[in-house]
Formats: C-alpha cells, structure tokens, sequence
C-alpha cells in the first residue's frame, strides 16, 4: 500500500550519510546517488530515497514530503494569496518561483509556517485538504488521540480459537504493556476452519477468565480479562449464538466471515440486523478487506454506518495492518453521526498487540479524539458503557 520512503535530513555535510545509507544491508541496488538525494531499492523491491537539506530548509521539506499533493497545492496557494512563495526549500519574500535565500522568510519549525500562513499547525495525519484549511481558519481542529490513551483493546483471540497465546499468556503480556484490559472474543461455532467454540466450550472460557480475574482480584492486580466472542453474522442475517447466551459476555463483537458472494443489499441487511440486536457491542471489520490480499465484499457502509448511529452499535478499527478497516476517509462521517470508534488489535499473537499503535495513527487520519473511541475508558467507565449498549433503545 505504500508507493515508497521518502527520507529527510538536515546537515551541514552529506557524504558520510549518502554512504551510509546507500551501504545499509537492506539496500538490493543504488539507483542514483548524489549530494543532496539518493534512491535505492531495498529487501523486498521497495524504493526508498534520502534527501540532504540545509538546516533552515529541513522545516520545509519534511511540511512537504508530509502533505498530500492536494494539500501541498492550497498550502501554495495560501502563500501566493500572501506575496509569497512556497515550496520544499522555503517561503520566500517573492511573486516569483525562486530558492533566492536572501529571500527567505526564515521559518525554524513547521508550526512557524503555519503560522506564517495564518494557520494554526495542521498535523500530518490531516494534510490531506479534506477540510484542515477550514478547520484550521475556524479554530476547530480536533486535539487528536494519541495511542497511549488507548487502554486494552476489545476484540482479541486466544489458543481456544486460532490464537496462538493461552489465557495466562494474555494476561501476563498486557500486564507487561501495561494495559487496563483485555477482551477475549474467541471465534463462534460456525467458524470451524477458525477452531470456533460450541456453546459448552465458551461457558466453559467464561468460567476460566472468572477464575482468572479472581486471582488477579485477590493478588491485588487492576488488570482484568473480559469474556466475549466474535460472533458470526450467519448468511440468513442471524447470529451465531442466542441472545441468552451472548448476554452473559461482556463483550460481543459481530462479524462477517462467511458469504461474501452475496450481493451489497444482502450484506449491508446483515450488518444491519447484527446492529439491532442488543446484545451486539460492536461490528467486527466492516469490509472484510484484505489489504493486497482480498477485495472488500460489497457493503453500504453508509446504511450500516446510520443503522449504528440509530442503535448504539459501535464500530470497530481493525488495526491489523492487512484490514484497517473501517477506512479512515469513513470516520468521519460515523463520527459526524455519532457512532463511537473502537480500536482493535484483532490479536492472535503477542505481538499483535501493537497494532494498537497503528490503529491509532489511523484514527488520528479520521480526526478521531480520544472522546470518541470507547477503549480509552478506563476498566470501570468501560463496564458502564458496555451495559449501557444494551439498554439502548
């Protein structure tokens, strides 16, 4: 998904750095190398490049290599409007393209460019002039999440499933991280290719993770695992499991793993239904992308998005770097409904736990604020917003 690497560093001299990036071990072939720019292809046929600017132009560049070509195209615009130029190598006092740094209206920081342009600083993440310049002019740009606000993630999956962590394993590692909490959704019967827990399977995790807590209770640790299952939408619009049964998790996560050849009404209704059952938390990965992998199967996210705000549901980021799903160009229109975010890992691995760090850059591309993703709730404000979905009208 990403065209290639653009490097950026500022110095005085640049030959000790050409070598040494142009010899890295993951360097396959130098393409071009130079003074103040290299290319090469690294393992795996990615190009990469490395520029070399001056100190007083290394603002200028990084704003620029940051921006989309939308965004960078209004940022000019901004500075002709002004009396000025603006381009990778500076802002400069001029009605003309120049790099005449005598010229230069000297600029330390990004945020000093903004401001030289009657904005107030624009993140990275939202240069994409999809409404930053009217935000910014507006004094309305949101305070971002950051990914440490991030307390647990909700939909996760252990070894009683296709995970590859027992439940001692899950809690001993995000007790290491840190975290408040950890939810165990666990795939439902009908993914049996998924190793899917049967009824008396998952009243038998849901008495496991009860010990559990116990004796984290009794230790005297915050940390707390919650019960749940990801529940398959089954192709008739019904779900895996009963409402009597998925009323004594704490979490439910609803999800499409099966069917994907039916057309964008029958899906999209799915969805739908799955949002109207109280006892559903969540939609589970809403396209079922599988980024150069699998096509999303057709779905109107914008019906399913409206049948969220309606219910209550919430929707889920999936921050495994093959689905990011929902699309961050969605978020914020459920946003704009009132349908609250939640960042999963999708785990099935230790390590799948920092996905929580990527979802949340894709959250912050959605102009999402820590108030309007529900896993940066602390354990106890989490309950109450579990309980409170399902006495939503």
């Amino acid at each position: 998904m990403v065209g290639d690497l653009d490097f950026v560093v500022s110095a005085k001299e640049s030959t000790r750095i050409m070598e040494s990036f142009i010899g890295q071990p993951e360097v396959e072939s130098v393409v071009a190398s130079g003074q103040t720019k290299s290319s090469v292809i690294v393992r795996g046929g990615m190009a990469a490049d490395l520029r070399v600017v001056s100190d007083q132009a290394f603002p200028f560049a990084l704003a620029y290599f940051t921006g989309s070509k939308e965004h960078n195209i209004a940022m000019r615009r901004r500075a002709i409007d002004r009396g000025l130029r603006l381009n990778e190598y500076g802002l400069f006092r001029s009605k003309e393209e120049t790099r005449d740094v005598s010229l230069l209206e000297p600029c330390a920081t990004e945020e000093e460019i903004f401001s030289r342009l009657e904005l107030p600083y624009i993140p990275p993440e939202l240069r994409e002039d999809q409404g930053e310049f009217e935000a910014g002019e507006a004094g309305e740009l949101p305070r971002l999440l950051e990914w440490t606000e991030l307390r647990g993630s909700l939909h996760n999956h252990s070894n009683w499933s296709d995970g590859r962590q027992s439940l001692e394993e899950v809690v001993e590692h995000c007790q290491e991280l840190g975290c408040d909490y950890w939810a165990v959704t666990d795939h439902s019967r009908a993914s049996f290719q998924a190793n899917g827990l049967d009824r008396t399977r998952l009243r038998q995790q849901i008495k496991t993770v009860d010990s559990m807590n116990r004796q984290l209770e009794s230790e005297g640790q915050s940390f707390r695992l919650l019960t749940g299952s990801e529940v398959d939408i089954m192709s008739d619009g019904q779900l895996d499991f009963d409402d009597e049964l998925l009323s004594e998790l704490d979490v439910v996560v609803a999800s499409v793993h099966q069917g994907f050849s039916q057309n964008e009404a029958q899906i999209t209704k799915r969805f739908i239904a799955a949002a109207e059952n109280p006892q559903v938390h969540m939609l589970g990965h809403l396209t079922g992308r599988l980024l150069l992998e699998r096509d999303a199967y057709a779905v109107n996210q914008k019906a399913v998005i409206e049948a969220c705000a309606q219910t209550g549901t919430w929707i889920e980021l999936n921050a495994s770097p093959y689905r990011f799903d929902l699309d961050w160009r969605w978020w914020r229109h459920a946003k704009k409904m009132g349908v609250r975010c939640v960042i999963n890992c999708d785990a099935h691995r230790a390590e799948h736990a920092g996905f929580l760090r990527l979802g949340a850059g894709m959250a912050r591309k959605g102009w999402l604020t820590a108030r309007d993703v529900i896993n940066t709730q602390r354990l106890s404000e989490l309950r109450r917003s579990l309980a409170a979905k399902r006495d939503h009208d």
